[in-house]
């Protein structure tokens, strides 16, 4: 749930690996993908986009899977198939989803790895594959020919089959369970979470975010969730939002500035990204903290606070 998703691992193929040259289209598909897309960026920014789309955190307060409607979570197959089409600009195709480097190729994710729902018009045609779990942080996409021998006899209803072993194993990946942006509301503990979403207020909940949150990247989706208001990332800012509320209790709240990054490296914690906010609590440096790491700030010299270290206000960052 955290704005856009990220990889940054290779590319397990590359085109005239594993025998792959005997099917030239899905070496070229293989080709265009890798080339528009070589850490895998753009992918699990689309596949991040689509599972918020579908949480839609900021009117319903949800973040889990499980809070949705099964009829919700049967709509998440589509969202990442348009997703997909309009990060990438592909043409749609003539008899599948889409046209890529002249080929019709369908579009299949499933909520469970292998388990891809191939109907018959898909026979004979390529399939881009994929796979995605919030809970894990991690998402697959590969490619793989719709063969006969390639899927299970069997079949539902709609005559719908499966891959079967021959079938998975054939699958070109392009990226294997990459990492996907984490969804930071999934790692807080059951009594942070109903800390946070016990206040009535919005911007009150945004504070406990950033208290209870702290050292965590947290994201304009995970803010959105929280404040569940249409201005939500006025609760982060100075002049009344959290930056300023929690001053007084020597909480930054760092984020997509170059100055924040700084800060950020010097202390330890992790570097904001676009759209992320990091918090922690600073205390000003006295000699019991021996070699802490320290940043400068206001002219004093300040660095991580530890339990013992009594809350005091602490001087307004730097907007640049």
């Amino acid at each position: 749930m955290d704005g856009d998703g990220t990889s940054t691992q290779a590319p397990l193929w590359l085109p005239g690996d594993d025998g792959n040259e005997a099917d030239p289209e899905l070496a070229a598909v293989t080709r265009y993908l890798l080339a528009a897309d070589p850490d895998g960026r753009r992918m699990a920014a689309a596949i991040r986009r689509s599972i918020d789309m579908l949480l839609d955190g900021q009117h319903t307060g949800r973040y889990r899977w499980d809070q949705l409607y099964k009829t919700e979570k049967a709509h998440l197959g589509t969202l990442i198939e348009i997703n997909l089409q309009r990060e990438f600009g592909f043409a749609d195709g003539r008899d599948m989803d889409y046209s890529i480097a002249g080929t019709d190729v369908d579009c299949k994710y499933s909520q469970t790895l292998g388990a891809w729902m191939i109907p018959p018009e898909a026979l004979g045609h390529l399939l881009l594959v994929v796979w995605a779990s919030d809970e894990r942080s991690s998402w697959s996409a590969g490619l793989v020919r719709a063969l006969p021998e390639r899927l299970n006899s069997g079949g539902n209803r709609d005559a719908k089959k499966t891959l079967n072993a021959a079938g998975r194993q054939a699958v070109t990946w392009l990226f294997d369970r990459a990492p996907l942006q984490e969804n930071m509301l999934l790692r807080l503990s059951e009594p942070d979470i109903d800390a946070i979403f016990s206040h009535k207020s919005g911007q009150r909940r945004v504070d406990e975010l950033f208290l209870r949150a702290q050292g965590r990247r947290v994201s304009r989706t995970v803010v959105a969730t929280v404040a569940m208001q249409e201005d939500y990332m006025k609760r982060v800012r100075y002049n009344g939002g959290s930056r300023s509320r929690l001053q007084p209790r020597g909480i930054v709240i760092l984020g997509h500035y170059s100055s924040h990054g700084r800060i950020a490296e010097a202390l330890g914690l992790p570097v904001p990204g676009p759209g992320e906010s990091v918090s922690a609590r600073l205390a000003e440096a006295r000699p019991e903290h021996g070699a802490a790491t320290r940043v400068e700030l206001d002219g004093r010299e300040w660095v991580l606070a530890g339990p013992a270290d009594p809350e005091q206000s602490v001087p307004k960052l730097p907007e640049i």
